[in-house]
């Protein structure tokens, strides 16, 4: 059932999201919700009538940088447009924002946004619109259901939530408890996408393989289980999935990574420092050699497939061994790709009050000397495919006259000049040049193995 319409002064809307790919999974039904409720995307974000900041809390003075947008969003006139605050810096400030803010209109958590149209409501009747409840039933089944005209990939959301409690992070208090979504929820929303023409499908989770459920057989199954019922959808061509944990990294969903040819070879797999010190104050709760462990099983049954990686440098008492403990492990290792940050506290985690807090200057010295590392593995890695041949998706027009970009399975992004072909079209190609981020293809006319 539909709430209120929409008030005659939100017509149009845009939805900016900040954050990981699970925010712009959230991005992306709040905009089909949107548009259920008789919203239109606005072709200029600066001239619409509703703006949705899709906000996120990981990184240091996110909630500043939010502050700071809300005071952009002005239009041309002069006029404000209504505005929303959702995401995890919503579920953390909570009404606070709108008391340092009063322009907000709607501050919404990532576990209520599907009550958005009823908050847009209630504030144009001068209501107090804050919601920052997070609910044990899901969410997902009061959002519209997935309909045509998706791009060729696609995230779908199967687990939210962390139970870890990580010292540094606050996703436990902004996305709550671990919740897996029905396995029947889960495949009508993938053939859905698939039948709107969505040809690779990212299964998104804080822990995504911490994923569990009954398949339709009310057999327990695991991430490994729903992969395998997925990967038997026709027109579906490629599966991934992301963010892992090393803890959860179960023996069949190894197996599955060696058995399953829709189950593309990259695997985002954060270990977040070399050093079993930092780990344990970091309560990681798995260690160095527990994860190389995981790595080493992990390419026996894929030896093509592609590492990637989240690293924090500059934990509190991390000394120059500990960060020389984690150069190690990245030698060891070797990413296809990498992300990396300076430790930032976070107001609420045990690791913010934490003695021996490093200094801006350490953090900066050795995330330069990291980062350099991990680009010239990634430099390496992207080399090392030149001559070889694949399957591109494209996805996107590149910049030049006639040409596409797309992603080969092993998420390297290339660009090919393929005149005549289409976003959405699988081709053959062979890799002819690598850069540090990015591959330059050949289109072939033969197939590739």
């Amino acid at each position: 059932m539909k709430s209120d319409s929409p008030p005659n002064s939100a017509k149009t809307f845009h939805v900016k999201s900040f954050g990981c790919q699970m925010n712009v999974y959230d991005g992306e039904r709040m905009a089909e919700m949107l548009g259920a409720e008789g919203y239109v995307a606005a072709a200029d974000g600066a001239d619409a009538d509703l703006v949705v900041l899709n906000t996120c809390h990981i990184r240091e003075k996110a909630a500043e940088k939010v502050y700071s947008d809300i005071g952009r969003l002005k239009r041309a006139d002069g006029s404000r447009p209504t505005i929303a605050v959702a995401g995890c810096v919503a579920q953390a400030e909570g009404a606070e924002i709108a008391r340092r803010a009063p322009t907000v209109d709607v501050v919404v958590g990532p576990q209520a946004y599907h009550r958005l149209p009823d908050l847009l409501a209630r504030a144009a009747r001068g209501e107090k619109a804050v919601d920052l409840d997070m609910p044990a039933a899901s969410k997902f089944g009061a959002l519209p259901k997935r309909g045509a005209g998706q791009r060729p990939t696609a995230f779908l959301t199967v687990q939210e939530g962390c139970d870890k409690f990580c010292t540094y992070c606050v996703v436990p208090y902004t996305r709550g408890a671990e919740i897996s979504r029905p396995f029947a929820d889960l495949i009508a929303e993938a053939r859905a996408l698939v039948a709107g023409g969505a040809r690779e499908i990212t299964l998104l989770g804080q822990n995504v393989n911490a994923w569990d459920g009954e398949d339709a057989k009310g057999r327990a199954i695991g991430l490994d289980g729903l992969i395998r019922e997925l990967a038997r959808e026709d027109g579906l061509e490629r599966i991934r999935y992301t963010t892992s944990h090393p803890n959860d990294m179960t023996d069949g969903l190894i197996a599955a990574h060696g058995e399953v040819d829709k189950l593309m070879p990259f695997l985002h797999l954060p270990v977040q420092a070399g050093s079993d010190r930092i780990l344990a104050a970091m309560n990681r709760s798995h260690s160095s050699e527990s994860y190389l462990r995981v790595i080493e099983r992990v390419r026996a049954v894929r030896p093509d497939i592609a590492i990637s990686g989240d690293f924090i440098v500059g934990f509190p008492g991390e000394s120059e061994a500990d960060f020389q403990a984690t150069l190690d492990l990245i030698h060891q290792t070797g990413y296809a790709m990498a992300y990396s940050f300076k430790y930032s506290r976070r107001p609420g985690t045990p690791a913010a009050t934490m003695d021996d807090q490093i200094s801006e200057e350490v953090m900066n010295d050795r995330l330069q000397r990291l980062q350099a590392l991990l680009n010239e593995q990634q430099q390496a890695f992207n080399e090392a495919s030149v001559g070889s041949t694949t399957r591109l998706l494209l996805e996107r027009k590149g910049k030049l006259d006639g040409q596409l970009i797309g992603k080969t399975p092993w998420l390297q992004s290339a660009h090919v000049i393929a005149p005549g072909l289409a976003i959405g079209d699988m081709i053959n190609v062979r890799i002819v040049s690598a850069g540090a981020n990015s591959v330059a293809a050949a289109a072939l006319t033969e197939e590739v193995a």
